[in-house]
């Protein structure tokens, strides 16, 4: 048999439509914005380096008892049969994890899917079409802007978090579906639930909730933000992924047991993927039980978040009304966020470089993600570098820093 490796490796002759949208890229953002750099690489950790850049917001990814019933399942089942989930039934040990957190959520049914960004698009694939108008918050998770484009839907955008700015558009176009995430993912803040379900209701919409970074770390048990607010005969469906405090990859809908089956033969993402592998149905039941039973570790979380923010509000930061264990720095544009990067990584903190299109464009930011297994001298570490560096990156000139002393001043004019 011949094993001798070709000495060069030819691809295919791109057309130039394609060379010239790839060259745009290497162009503009590569040459033009990160002066040959890229905003995503920066330094390679040290070992004492603190990372700030996981959604593992409870610390149970090691956990052992998790670990330990993947370890089991791999060794019983392997990678399991691999064939879509639309052949499950009986005792399907993916379709008893799918009852498990339904009851946890406190809702009548629902569907495990490949990822939080499937269960979206799925989702709107599934309700609605080009005669249904979309309300969807500005700064939603791009699943969701992506399942409108997917379903063909009419996209209508609201101002974030602006209720009269949202009821003006329901009002204007009509019953439709809208769009929230519960905590926005990149700047922390929350959603006002309750004021976005009573227009729901008012307009005769259905409403649709991504608890993605909620779930697990906020409600009773981890149960949810919609949970905790007493919304659930309010909201239609909750999504998620379960990468995020779940430490896993799979995502969830929360939805009626009629819709679950509907869901299943009719949206492209459940017909076309295949089912979870074994090992990480176990590894989800085992994480389901760690978060619903050691509530110290949200304690802990939602404490170290108050720390943090504290601290970095009390140095003049603008953390765009952060009240979860995300917190943004928006240094604005892509070169002021490469040097807050830097600058960061310099002293040994390691967070998520956020832009374009993840967020508006100008408004690039690093996202501090808090977690459990943080100490107060490891708070206090991120605090001292975030003092210490505000003169190197400039952060007086920051358009978020401006943005907030003018917020400050018009607030202490309406109070006198």
């Amino acid at each position: 048999m011949n094993t001798t490796l070709p000495t060069a490796i030819v691809n295919a002759a791109e057309p130039a439509f394609l060379t010239e949208r790839v060259e745009r890229y290497y162009r503009e953002r590569v040459r033009d914005t990160w002066d040959g750099g890229h905003i995503m690489r920066g330094r390679t950790p040290g070992r004492d380096a603190l990372h700030l850049s996981s959604n593992d917001y409870l610390a149970v990814a090691n956990h052992p008892s998790i670990v330990a019933a993947e370890i089991d399942s791999l060794l019983q089942h392997g990678n399991g049969a691999m064939m879509s989930g639309i052949f499950l039934f009986g005792e399907a040990p993916q379709l008893k994890l799918e009852a498990e957190f339904a009851a946890f959520m406190q809702a009548e049914g629902g569907v495990l899917c490949q990822s939080g960004y499937n269960a979206n698009v799925g989702l709107l694939q599934a309700i609605a079409n080009e005669r249904t108008p979309v309300y969807v918050d500005m700064f939603a998770h791009m699943s969701l802007w992506e399942g409108i484009r997917s379903a063909g839907a009419q996209a209508v955008a609201f101002h974030h978090n602006d209720l009269d700015h949202l009821a003006r558009q329901l009002h204007r176009h009509g019953p439709g579906v809208i769009l929230v995430d519960s905590v926005y993912s990149t700047r922390g803040d929350v959603c006002p639930l309750r004021e976005v379900a009573a227009l729901a209701q008012q307009h005769g919409c259905v409403l649709v909730v991504d608890e993605s970074h909620s779930l697990g770390t906020h409600g009773p048990q981890g149960a949810g933000l919609v949970v905790e607010l007493g919304l659930t005969g309010l909201v239609h469906f909750r999504t998620a992924s379960l990468a995020k405090a779940f430490a896993g990859r799979a995502g969830y809908i929360a939805c009626s047991a009629r819709f679950a089956e509907y869901f299943k033969f009719e949206a492209n993402p459940a017909i076309f993927s295949s089912t979870l592998l074994p090992h990480e149905v176990a590894g989800l039941s085992a994480t389901l039980k760690v978060i619903r039973e050691e509530e110290w570790r949200r304690t802990r979380l939602h404490a170290n978040a108050r720390a943090l923010r504290a601290g970095l509000d009390a140095l003049g930061y603008n953390l765009n009304d952060s009240q979860t264990q995300i917190v943004g720095l928006e240094a604005g544009t892509e070169r002021q966020t490469i040097a807050l990067r830097d600058a960061l990584e310099a002293r040994g903190i390691f967070g998520s470089v956020f832009c374009a299109p993840a967020t508006p464009k100008h408004r690039a930011l690093m996202r501090l993600s808090v977690h459990a297994a943080l100490d107060e001298v490891a708070l206090a570490r991120i605090v001292a570098a975030c003092r210490d560096l505000r003169e190197e990156v400039g952060f007086v000139d920051w358009a978020s820093t401006r943005r907030r002393a003018r917020d400050r001043v018009v607030a202490l004019r309406d109070a006198a």
